[in-house]
């Protein structure tokens, strides 16, 4: 299955160094291998690719060389960036990495100017629309999650099997090769308490309660599984961003199979998922300036999704799993969505609706296959779908 970054990589390669990161197992390297019919292959994990990379030893007649978790390579920015200023393209460079690729640079290590980032997220509703029906993707998303691998299985139990070795090797291998954090048993039960609260605010003092550990330990181990691409914050929307950043986050999970509990919580992750790739993918591919929050006021009234582009609150959105009655937290945060596009996605809907100050009550999976944060068209898909079945 094609990729959605594959044409926008292929336009930049010959332009600037690539920079593709994302989850282990999202399909990075696949995605890669596919840029073109003839490339030199190299993987840090292997030893004698590790040599070959140190004698700056590949084919430099093929078009395009991949260098597969180069970031476990210490000093792997000033080693490129030598690589790039001496030789620069072609052949064309990808770099890809299981972890941000900005997350363990060395002090005065710099690629400015030199290369283009991209993210690539398991796969969402919108990005397999074409392959199957949304609310089968959806479904799928919501029980073996959107990794390619165990999505296109669509098998439970081998589901099970992958989960179990995915999370393993992010853990008791990459964490190991990138930090010297001894405790990996403790980082295992933060994952397991984070699995059961998506979708509520979360302190870092009760999470150091829970693991027996002080605040700032949890939070400097947030960060890594952040940076890990285990799990991601969406925190509390405030114009002051520093406010905003002290105030307690939700935790979401790449692979929503993860998740455990209630249906409603898979399916937020689900949203909280999609929402963020694709606005990463407008960071990535415009340079639009993007964030995803949620917001919530003093006396806990709360809406699950803001979306902010360029500092301005543009979306608004509640999930439901069955409840297609409008939601009342949209009324208590009126004055700041005067202008924003408000949408509450409902997974097994009765009917839609739409509301004289805009809102749109609609299905969940067909809303996630359509959605285009940064057009000007109303936010009513109906049209579209009646086409395309």
């Amino acid at each position: 299955m094609d990729r959605f970054l594959t044409d926008f990589i292929r336009k930049d390669m010959d332009k600037k160094i690539i920079l593709l990161s994302g989850p282990r197992q999202a399909g990075k390297t696949t995605l890669s291998k596919s840029l073109v019919e003839d490339f030199d292959y190299f993987t840090y994990d292997d030893v004698a690719h590790r040599l070959l990379l140190k004698e700056r030893n590949w084919d430099r007649r093929k078009p395009l060389v991949i260098f597969d978790e180069l970031h476990k390579m210490p000093s792997w920015k000033t080693w490129l960036k030598a690589i790039y200023d001496v030789e620069g393209l072609p052949p064309s460079i990808v770099v890809t990495g299981s972890a941000h690729l900005d997350a363990f640079r060395e002090m005065g290590d710099s690629l400015a100017g030199r290369f283009f980032s991209y993210r690539l997220h398991p796969f969402d509703v919108k990005e397999v629309a074409h392959a199957m029906e949304p609310s089968e993707a959806l479904r799928r998303i919501m029980t073996v999650g959107g990794f390619p691998e165990p999505f296109l299985e669509n098998d439970a139990t081998f589901y099970a099997r992958w989960k179990k070795t995915h999370l393993d090797v992010i853990v008791r291998q990459d964490m190991l090769d990138l930090t010297a954090i001894s405790d990996i048993k403790s980082i295992e039960t933060l994952i397991e308490l984070l699995r059961a609260r998506v979708g509520s605010p979360v302190s870092y003092t009760n999470l150091g309660n829970d693991l027996q550990k002080d605040a700032k330990t949890v939070k400097s181990w947030l960060q890594l599984l952040e940076d890990l691409y285990v799990v991601f914050p969406v925190r509390p929307w405030h114009d002051n961003i520093a406010r905003a950043i002290l105030k307690e986050p939700k935790y979401y999970f790449f692979d929503t199979g993860q998740v455990k509990g209630n249906e409603g919580a898979r399916l937020e992750n689900a949203v909280a998922c999609s929402l963020r790739k694709n606005l990463e993918f407008l960071e990535d591919t415009r340079g639009v300036a993007v964030s995803l929050h949620y917001l919530r006021t003093k006396d806990n009234k709360e809406l699950d999704f803001a979306i902010a582009i360029d500092g301005l609150i543009t979306h608004a959105m509640e999930v439901k799993l069955s409840d297609s009655n409008r939601s009342p937290a949209f009324d208590s945060f009126a004055p700041a969505l005067k202008d924003a596009r408000k949408i509450q996605l409902v997974a097994n809907i009765d009917r839609e609706k739409t509301w004289p100050d805009g809102l749109l009550v609609t299905d969940a999976a067909s809303y996630l296959a359509e959605m285009d944060l940064i057009s000007t068209e109303p936010s009513d898909n109906r049209s579209h779908r009646a086409a395309r079945r």
